[in-house]
């Protein structure tokens, strides 16, 4: 049975710390390098999100999906400092972590099923991507 992806791309820009409690200041600097900075660093997030779609369906599905990203994610994490965030106070602000954040919370509020994949393009050279737990 075939299948068919849509895939939309949407922009926020944040700070964060790479930083764990759980670590000395000198190991932090090992682990996480300039990333460690007291002062935070900040990125221009690009999030794509995939979801399943029936050949033919409306442009009206993309536009919900837009909305709801635009709520949910968007105006929740962009201009912010990432390690605020209440999804984060257990978890180290890395683009691993935050790709899951996202899908955690666009996955419960759409059909089951119809969410395929989030990824984040942090910067250049570094993009992350979540399919859900297995």
């Amino acid at each position: 049975m075939s299948q068919l992806f849509v895939t939309r791309r949407y922009r926020f820009c944040a700070a964060h710390r790479l930083h764990t409690d759980l670590l000395s200041p000198e190991e932090n600097w090992a682990a996480f390098g300039k990333c460690n900075n007291a002062n935070g660093h900040g990125h221009n997030y690009v999030v794509l999100v995939t979801i399943r779609a029936a050949t033919g369906e409306s442009t009206s599905s993309l536009d919900s999906l837009d909305r709801l990203v635009t709520d949910t994610i968007i105006k929740r994490f962009d201009h912010q400092d990432l390690n605020s965030d209440p999804a984060f106070s257990a978890l180290t602000t890395t683009g691993e972590n935050l790709v899951i954040v996202i899908w955690d919370i666009l996955n419960p509020l759409l059909p089951p099923g119809r969410l395929h994949k989030v990824g984040v393009i942090e910067t250049r050279d570094n993009y992350f991507e979540y399919t859900g737990a297995i």
